[in-house]
């Protein structure tokens, strides 16, 4: 009977254990679900951000893989390539949208994706590309953003050619060079170091529509104009990467630009 009666103690007790164990388990895949990391809907929304990059030239296209990468960094905090992804979309937004509101929301986001990147990553050379290139285009937006801008420009860019100067074609060497090519004087603008460094950039990126076009620009401003045209036609001539089509079709435009006015002069 003694026996009998602890049995009908400790039960109860068991149950209440078992019932607390499958709570906390209960409460654990809710957190995984709802605010913890959750790599697999991370890795589904980055496939569907993969799928509609290619297409960015379709800004829908673009704000789509913008949400798309949002959804899949707060899924997880710790992805590398969701967070320079994010910087990288965010730039190509805000350098082609015309509505100056997304244009500061989307480099502003961009720059905090980069920021992200680098801290995860601060060995490999895409977190500090996009992020140099957002401080890049939050730079244009105002005299006071541009001369803030300069160091960090210069410090993100030097860090890709320390990791990888061949990286995108001689993106960094593109990014430097353009630096000096549009920044003023007075705080470092240098018409013959942004010829430097694009020409540099040439040995990785003979391909580079946009890095032969801000050459061809850099020519024309030190009168070396033989050498611009040159430049441009090799632009208007070349066969696309098509990965970069977008990019190359913005730097055609340019060189048709360039050529125009020093038509007229």
């Amino acid at each position: 009977m003694r026996k009998f009666a602890g049995l009908l103690i400790i039960l109860p007790l068991l149950l209440l254990a078992i019932g607390g164990l499958s709570c906390r388990n209960q409460r654990s895949e809710a957190a995984k679900n709802d605010g913890g990391p959750n790599k697999n809907v991370a890795a589904e929304k980055m496939v569907e951000a993969d799928r509609l990059y290619p297409q960015r030239e379709d800004l829908s296209k673009a704000r789509l893989c913008v949400v798309l990468l949002r959804q899949a960094r707060t899924s997880d905090y710790s992805g590398y390539e969701v967070a320079w992804k994010l910087a990288r979309i965010s730039y190509y937004l805000g350098a082609h949208t015309d509505d100056e509101r997304e244009r500061e929301q989307a480099f502003r986001e961009g720059i905090e994706a980069g920021k992200a990147a680098v801290q995860l990553g601060s060995e490999k050379p895409e977190g500090h590309f996009w992020l140099g290139a957002n401080y890049g285009g939050n730079a244009e937006l105002s005299t006071l953003a541009g001369l803030s801008s300069i160091e960090d420009i210069r410090r993100e860019m030097e860090a890709v050619l320390k990791i990888d100067e061949q990286f995108q074609g001689g993106a960094a060497y593109l990014g430097l060079g353009q630096l000096y090519l549009q920044s003023p004087r007075l705080f470092g603008g240098d018409y013959q170091k942004a010829i430097e460094y694009l020409e540099k950039g040439l040995k990785f990126g003979s391909n580079n529509g946009p890095l032969r076009l801000r050459l061809a620009e850099a020519y024309h401003e030190v009168h070396r104009d033989v050498e611009a045209r040159k430049q441009i036609d090799a632009v208007l001539k070349m066969t696309p990467n098509p990965d970069f089509l977008p990019e190359y079709k913005d730097a055609a435009e340019g060189a048709k630009k360039l050529l125009e006015k020093m038509d007229r002069t």
